[in-house]
């Protein structure tokens, strides 16, 4: 396939295909690549015990077609991975959009010809492609990182890593089950895994702050008001800080009366999805005194869900302050460890040694399993990108470029890689977000700004040195304002299996209204910033 293209893209999921329906049909030639066997992206590789969004599922899915939010029908009020792979799915048959995707095409290189003006993808089996474009869209969550144990591939039982879950049913029932991680996916495959294993023991770092998810059906009732309130859910999106359905409460914490206070968070916890997070006291995201408040009370809710008070501490966090990581949604994660079937092992204090062909070695005893989970996580934003040799002008590699920490403009592009856009890249809005909402909000300024290019005849865009460097101070100085950097996360690049990168801010605390308002400034001035000709 050596016939060039306008437009290449990079990726199946929600934003590769809503950017390839936007380039056909404006015209452009345009081809996509996906290394798996189907659309869906993370919702195709993430099929772990119950793997599902934290976002309301009438405020997740695209709402560029109202014929298609009049069509589809969600079952839950948050749904679960398959019925969202089924969507995109249902979405991809709709617009017919597979004819223009190469599959189980797991992309190599990427290297940019600046005599031609033009970039070369490579697979893996050697096929190549040529553009004039670029446009990632590999998504945040892609890069999964194994745990860096001694023995892995000695154990003769089943392993898997939940971000490379097999396609066929996995039985646990009165199996001797390991899972090793306890983040978001780790907190969602625990709960499921507990409910039929044999005996199931979870190795744990570190604890987070779990909050009740509130799942349920959405009643034919509800269904049709969903149906006549999408405009309302997605203006609500559109003004909130995540672009989640989830309003910060004006109320300071630290001026609110301590019974105000209980009662707030009570009713907050309690309410669907991220409120207890997102909906919360101003001030408890920026401020210490008032994060410390807010902490402690989720730590006294893990305290009365949790029968055995030793157990209980092993679960309580310590080492950092609430929603300072994204907080993972849970159904009955905390009861799991009253059940007489379930072990906690603090690693910290127990840690693994090694791990053999029966099971997993501490350094205070041996343990025989059937079979081992790793929820370990993912090399988050940028690893998808360091996976792939993407090479720049006079042969600079974006991994090297990267090395001390990303430097783009508005996340969508970096100095020294023209004519490539990095839907939900680094520095991007779309790191801390509702995430499908900042997706159309990233395809849709990247589409204007090649229709400005086809227009004005430019072939090569480029985002200035500059302006990179000024939005790079502008990602940090914004972050600065809120308590994220205080603690080690995915957001600040930070993942016990990849110890040799450096600690960098990767996602964008500014909130998504700022966002967006910085990139239409950009857009009306020309696309100031960018180098064009």
């Amino acid at each position: 396939m050596n016939n060039p293209y306008d437009v290449l893209i990079i990726g199946a999921g929600l934003s590769g295909m809503y950017q390839l329906k936007r380039m056909r049909d404006l015209g452009f030639r345009v081809h996509g690549f996906e290394a798996g066997s189907d659309v869906g992206g993370v919702w195709y590789w993430n099929r772990s015990p119950g793997a599902r969004f934290d976002s309301e599922s009438y405020s997740y899915g695209y709402s560029w077609s109202k014929e298609l939010l009049q069509e589809w029908n969600w079952s839950e009020h948050f749904a679960a991975q398959p019925e969202t792979l089924r969507y995109c799915q249902y979405v991809a048959d709709k617009f017919d959009l597979r004819h223009d995707f190469s599959f189980n095409s797991r992309i190599k290189s990427a290297i940019w010809d600046e005599t031609r003006r033009t970039w070369t993808l490579t697979t893996d089996d050697g096929t190549t492609a040529s553009s004039t474009w670029l446009i990632t869209c590999l998504g945040p969550l892609s890069a999964p990182t194994p745990p860096n144990i001694p023995g892995r591939d000695d154990f003769k039982g089943e392993a898997f890593h939940t971000a490379t879950w097999p396609h066929t049913p996995v039985t646990f029932a009165n199996k001797r089950v390991a899972v090793i991680g306890t983040g978001a996916t780790g907190v969602q495959t625990i709960t499921q895994v507990a409910k039929t294993a044999g005996h199931l023991t979870v190795f744990q770092r570190t604890p987070n702050y779990c909050a009740p998810l509130g799942n349920r059906p959405i009643t034919q009732e509800e269904q049709a008001r969903i149906k006549a309130s999408y405009d309302q859910f997605f203006a609500t999106c559109a003004a909130t800080t995540g672009s989640f359905l989830h309003t910060a409460d004006p109320r300071e914490a630290l001026k609110t009366s301590a019974e105000e206070r209980e009662a707030f968070w009570e009713q907050q916890y309690y309410a669907p999805g991220f409120g207890i997070w997102l909906g919360n006291f101003a001030d408890v995201g920026t401020n210490a005194e008032a994060n410390a408040l807010a902490s402690e009370f989720i730590r006294r809710k893990i305290r009365e869900r949790v029968k055995d008070p030793v157990i209980a501490e092993k679960l309580v966090p310590k080492n950092h302050g609430f929603g300072t990581r994204r907080v993972p949604l849970e159904s009955g994660y905390y009861e799991v460890f009253n059940q007489p079937n379930v072990e906690l092992i603090d690693i910290n204090k127990e840690p693994i040694q090694h791990i053999n062909p029966h099971g997993i070695q501490t350094n205070e005893r041996t343990l025989e399993f059937d079979m081992i989970i790793y929820a370990t996580g993912f090399d988050a934003v940028r690893g998808s990108f360091d996976r792939i040799r993407i090479e720049g002008t006079n042969g600079t590699l974006l991994q090297d470029a990267w090395s001390e920490g990303p430097t783009t403009l508005l996340g969508l592009q970096s100095p020294g890689f023209p004519n490539l856009f990095t839907i939900v890249g680094p520095h991007n809005a779309a790191g801390f977000c509702n995430i499908p909402r900042c997706i159309e909000q990233n395809v849709d300024w990247v589409t204007g700004f090649l229709i400005h290019a086809r227009t004005k005849g430019n072939t090569r865009i480029e985002a200035s040195t500059s302006a990179a460097e000024e939005w790079t101070r502008h990602v940090y100085d914004m972050v600065a304002l809120t308590l994220f950097a205080t603690t080690d996360s995915w957001f600040m690049g930070v993942n016990q299996n990849t110890p040799e990168k450096k600690r960098t801010f990767l996602a964008y605390a500014g909130g998504s209204p700022r966002y967006k308002k910085r990139c239409d400034a950009v857009a009306a001035d020309g696309y100031r910033g960018f180098i064009q000709n």
